[in-house]
């Protein structure tokens, strides 16, 4: 059943709302004028968030990529010289992170542009070769001295035959520098158009730009490698974990392999007296039956050298023939030694 409400009702609802209105204190109100009121509650602390900064790889991680593929420069500087017969000096520019559309933007929209499958992750990854790089090696290749062509123009189909067998050696040596520490192999794909570019990848991917530069006798140029995320990750992952592996194992087995190894080393092991010197005029006078005053009590312990340095308080014993000496306590650390043998 429906209430309907007087004009005196909806004049009381007004006035309790204008009530709620004065009593809540606005944006420019003074808290300390009006009635008392209960304690405000403290305000949040909120802290900006850039989700595009999520996933970024660290410092770290960039170090150990630019490490690895410092060592594929090396590699495909032997490789490809030997197999264009010339010289052949390849260089890590920079390793980054980026998103598949920043990429694009840094590619001139005229280059040799492939892609190549990953398996068994079952992914693309784009190989860029400037026009200025990939023309002195198809001359070389066919048998000229390696100069770059003064205009820009699209490669044919021969002449994309030939640089196919370039980037299969580049494959080759990127894939021979992940076995240690992650397997994949490197599968040429096809050249890639102007129109098939951009659906490779999503424009927002994060990807792992290498760059490379590469210097001929008479032509240079820069190798681009984009690697999609899912191999990004799990190359960056396999790094991250053989540097804590590495990093582990390393303070426990060298601690361990330097106790077995000195488990077999010989010291010079003295056991000294405390007192004062004696002359040498007592010591060349010395006759059988003689006795030394060397003015050291016999409760005072004496000094326990290793190779020369004072490790321990000691007495000196016998045990039937042999002499030997009884350790009381240590009167210096080894860290004190090792950092004095410093």
């Amino acid at each position: 059943m429906e209430k309907i409400l007087s004009q005196e009702d909806i004049d009381a609802l007004f006035r309790a709302a204008q009530t709620r209105a004065v009593a809540k204190p606005g944006p420019g109100s003074n808290p300390s004028v009006g009635p008392a009121s209960a304690p405000a509650a403290p305000e949040p602390t909120l802290t900006a968030c850039n989700f595009r900064q999520s996933a970024r790889i660290s410092k770290e991680q960039l170090r150990s990529v630019s490490q690895l593929h410092e060592l594929f420069a090396r590699n495909l500087s032997h490789s490809l010289g030997a197999y264009l017969r010339l010289a052949f000096e390849v260089n890590l520019v920079c390793a980054e992170q980026l998103t598949y559309g920043e990429f694009l933007q840094r590619i001139p929209e005229v280059t040799y542009l492939v892609s190549m499958s990953l398996h068994p992750m079952e992914v693309s990854t784009a190989i860029e070769i400037d026009l200025s790089l990939a023309f002195p090696v198809i001359d070389v290749l066919l048998g000229g001295p390696g100069r770059s062509e003064a205009e820009v123009r699209e490669i044919t189909e021969i002449e994309e035959q030939i640089l196919e067998s370039v980037v299969k050696i580049i494959g080759r040596e990127m894939e021979n520098t992940w076995q240690p520490i992650l397997e994949t192999q490197f599968t040429f794909d096809q050249r890639l158009r102007q129109a098939d570019i951009a659906r490779l990848m999503p424009p927002t991917e994060k990807i792992l730009c290498l760059s490379f530069e590469i210097r001929m006798p008479e032509a240079r140029g820069m190798l681009n490698v984009a690697l999609p995320a899912a191999v990004a990750n799990a190359l960056l992952r396999k790094l991250t974990q053989q540097a804590s592996y590495r990093k582990q194992r390393g303070s426990t087995d060298s601690t361990s392999q330097l106790r077995r190894r000195l488990d077999h080393c010989q010291f010079p092991v003295q056991l000294v007296l405390e007192g004062r010197g004696v002359h040498i005029s007592q010591v060349l006078s010395l006759k059988p039956g003689d006795v030394l005053d060397l003015q050291s009590s016999l409760g005072v312990a004496a000094q326990l050298l290793v190779s020369g340095k004072p490790l321990f308080t000691a007495r000196p014993v016998r045990t039937q023939l042999r002499r030997a000496a009884q350790v009381e306590d240590r009167v210096r650390s080894l860290d004190t030694v090792h950092k004095e043998a410093v």
